[in-house]
């Protein structure tokens, strides 16, 4: 995600966009390395990078040899956008689990609170500069993030039911 938010800031020339996913692509290049050092399971781990870097080179060959330059921000930032999105999305996955279990425990709330702060910052910094591909792609962030803080209102941990050893 990072990567590709720093390709389409690059063609747009837009220093902020630039900055932060160059930030987040080496903190994010950094825990790879530092997790795949740690993994005991090192040889899936590395087929996962090495498959992970495979799709990067593809995407931005296709970016660079097959887009024409003229509609290549467009198509560069529909890509990141549908992205961002699924990834705002993916925790969805979890709500049905949650008001099943009546439980929040799967849920993390420090990383829902970062969640809707990144994606207001970003849906405020899209406002400003009139980018669509930037706005709309994060305010699904912001309606997950309320969705899941709905969540944690409604099943308080308190609620949760302590674990109990399996009986041996």
């Amino acid at each position: 995600s990072n990567l590709s938010w720093l390709g389409y800031g690059c063609l747009k020339g837009d220093g902020t966009v630039i900055t932060v996913n160059a930030i987040g692509a080496a903190l994010q290049t950094l825990y790879i390395l530092v997790y795949l050092y740690y993994s005991p399971a090192k040889r899936p781990v590395l087929l996962q990078v090495l498959l992970l870097l495979a799709v990067v080179v593809t995407g931005c060959g296709y970016f660079t040899i097959l887009v024409d330059a003229g509609t290549r921000l467009a198509h560069l930032g529909l890509f990141c956008s549908v992205f961002t999105i699924s990834m705002y999305l993916s925790p969805l996955a979890d709500l049905a689990k949650v008001i099943r279990s009546k439980s929040t425990r799967c849920l993390s709330f420090p990383l829902t609170v970062t969640t809707l702060v990144a994606s207001s910052s970003w849906t405020l910094y899209g406002l400003q500069l009139h980018d669509p591909y930037i706005t709309v792609p994060n305010v699904p962030g912001i309606v997950t993030s309320l969705v899941r803080f709905w969540l944690f209102r409604r099943y308080r941990p308190e609620q949760d039911k302590p674990y109990s050893p399996l009986p041996a």
